[in-house]
Formats: C-alpha cells, structure tokens, sequence
C-alpha cells in the first residue's frame, strides 16, 4: 500500500512524514525543484502481532507495511509546479492531505493566514483542476486521432465525458457512483480526486483536544461530504518527537500528556479502513505475521498472498479468530471448544483471522 502525503507549503506535511517514518528530514520550505521525494515504509501497528509473539517467541515477526511518499508542497492556481507532485504520486492508492491549524510566526503560511476549510477547499481543487486538465487532453488526442482516421474507444470516451461534467461542477471524482466496468475503463487514467483521502488537522500542542480543534476537524469533515474522506487532529511536532524517542522514554512522553498512544497509530488505521484493507495473521515458532487483503476477500485469494503454490494447491483454511484463541490461550484449547473450524475456499477472510493453509501442490 502506498500513500502520498499532499499539501500547502509549510503545512507540516514532513513532519509528519517523519512522524511516521521516525526519519529526521529537514522540515524547511523546499526548493521549487526536488530530485528526489521522500519515501519511507512503515510497520503497521498491531497489538494482536505483539501478543502473539510473546505466545510463540518465533524467530521473527512481520508486520503489515505502508509506503509514504513525500514531496513539495501545492500552490494554488500554479498547474505547472502541481502536475510535478501529481505526476510523482499518480500511483499511489491514498492520500494524506496535510492542514495546517497551528500558528507561528517564524513559518510562513503561503496564504498569509491560517484558514483551514479555505486551506482544504484551495487543495481539493487544484487536484479537481489536475484531473480535468488530464480529460481534456485526453479527449483532445481522441479528437486528433479520429481525424487521421484512428477510432477512439468509446467506453474510454464516455467515461471520460461523465469526468469532464463532474469535473467541471467543481465536485471530487471520488463523490460519484461509477460502474464496475467503468472503474476498469480508468484505471489507467490515474486520477488525483478519486483516490481515497484522510485530512489531517496538524495544530500546535496547546490545541490539542480543544474547542477549536473540535470546531475546525468538525467544519473539515462538513467540508469533505464525500464517503471516502475522513479527517483527525494531530499535533505533527508532538508526533515527530515521540517518534524519535525510544520506547521506554516514548511510553513515559505519552504518559505526561495522558495519551495512550501515538496519534500516527490511529492515522494508519483509519488509512487501512478507508481503503477497505484488513489483516490476517499466521503464526509459528518461525515466524508470525500480520498479510494485508481487502476486506470480503475468500480464502483461496487470500492464501495466494503468501504464495502462489498454496491458492493453486488450496484444500482447506483452518481458522480461528484471534479473540477466540487469546480468550482459550493457544490452539489446542480454541479447538477443544469446537472454535478452530475448517472452511473452503469461499469462506470470507476477517480482520483477526489466524489461519493455517493445508494445500497440495
């Protein structure tokens, strides 16, 4: 899974991507021109791997991974230096949109003021502009073709057109209804206001859990009415610093300001839950590990992310929810109470669910 973390300059976007990926980026305003962005794979937090690896001691335990991809930030009404970013982060499967909500007055805010919901509004356009510039030399080529007698693929067309009048309504691609086939037509196109988006409200330390932090992550969501935008308030310097600390002093940071953890912890679930991504675990004294699927996945598909061999060879999934097997503490004891079940390759895969793959190859 890969996520792209998008915004104004100077919103805290590398802050936080420090935050999550506990690298010590230099967060000053970037050059119009980057070699290179910023990348990092994070562990997913999981509290179910961690007790399990107490249970087995394996030799190792792997936790699901994200991807983050940084960049330079946004500016309004500049469709050069955006397309830079677009083009960079077209492939990624989400996006996080950094909001500045803290004030100071050593960092320049690109607007001169700080204004969230204006803030959002200015980032969810450039990205409905992005896309419509793409529809429209896109359609403009069909046209080209057409002429030099090249026929253009209508399904493409016709999706495209359905954009183009969305597009132009100022609405999010993302707020629409599309057809299975339709959703196949573009894929290819790669579009910045289809993907899924979390909004982070990032406030200063006295902000946090205040009124206006509740007002402003409430206007945000009013805002974003889509289905597939959630918004959370962190405060991107408190997280940056948490992440920097070992553990023991960590636990003892969170202690002092009455968290129970981390707020990138619940930025990564929410990431997981708007894409639609659940875990399944296998367990051993060689290895325990958490394997990311979409939700309402079978379980053939779902052994085929641990190998191939073992979807084509599948015979039976034997399966017991974690709850189950932590309330009877080990395997024997979930089956002893009839909780360890035998199911084939239709059987839904859930969040939670420790699996054993018998197959034969």
């Amino acid at each position: 899974m890969k996520i792209a973390i998008i915004g104004l300059a100077n919103s805290g976007k590398t802050t936080i991507f420090n935050a999550l990926t506990g690298l010590n980026l230099e967060t000053t305003i970037y050059p119009t021109v980057i070699a290179e962005p910023h990348m990092g794979v994070v562990k997913v937090p999981d509290m179910r791997l961690n007790r399990l690896t107490e249970i087995y001691n394996p030799k190792k335990t792997t936790n699901a991974t994200v991807e983050y991809v940084d960049y330079i930030g946004l500016t309004k009404g500049d469709m050069v230096q955006n397309r830079k970013v677009f083009d960079l982060i077209k492939d990624a499967d989400a996006i996080v949109h950094v909001i500045r909500g803290f004030e100071d007055a050593s960092i320049i805010h690109p607007m001169e003021n700080i204004n969230p919901r204006r803030d959002a509004e200015t980032v969810e356009l450039e990205m409905i502009f992005g896309d419509l510039e793409l529809v429209d030399k896109r359609l403009e080529r069909m046209e080209q073709g057409l002429k030099r007698g090249k026929k253009p693929d209508e399904a493409e067309k016709k999706v495209l057109v359905k954009c183009k009048e969305v597009l132009e309504k100022e609405t999010a691609l993302r707020d629409m209804d599309f057809s299975e086939e339709e959703q196949k037509t573009m894929r290819n196109l790669q579009f910045m206001s289809i993907k899924p988006e979390l909004v982070v409200l990032n406030v200063g330390e006295q902000d946090l859990n205040s009124e206006k932090t509740k007002t402003a992550t409430s206007g945000l969501q009013g805002f974003f009415k889509g289905r597939q935008v959630k918004v959370l308030s962190l405060c991107g310097k408190i997280e940056m610093e948490i992440a920097q600390l070992p553990p023991d002093e960590a636990k003892a940071f969170l202690d002092d300001l009455g968290i129970g953890e981390p707020a990138l912890n619940k930025l990564i679930h929410v990431s997981y839950d708007l894409l639609g991504l659940i875990s399944f675990l296998t367990v051993g004294e060689d290895e325990v590990r958490a394997w990311t699927i979409k939700k309402g996945l079978d379980a053939q598909k779902a052994a085929g992310k641990i190998h191939s061999d073992i979807e084509r060879g599948f015979i039976r999934a034997e399966v017991v929810s974690y709850n189950d097997f932590i309330a009877h503490g080990n395997m024997a004891g979930a089956r002893e109470k009839g909780l360890l079940r035998l199911e084939g390759k239709t059987y839904e895969v859930k969040d939670g669910d420790i699996i054993n793959f018998r197959f034969n190859v």
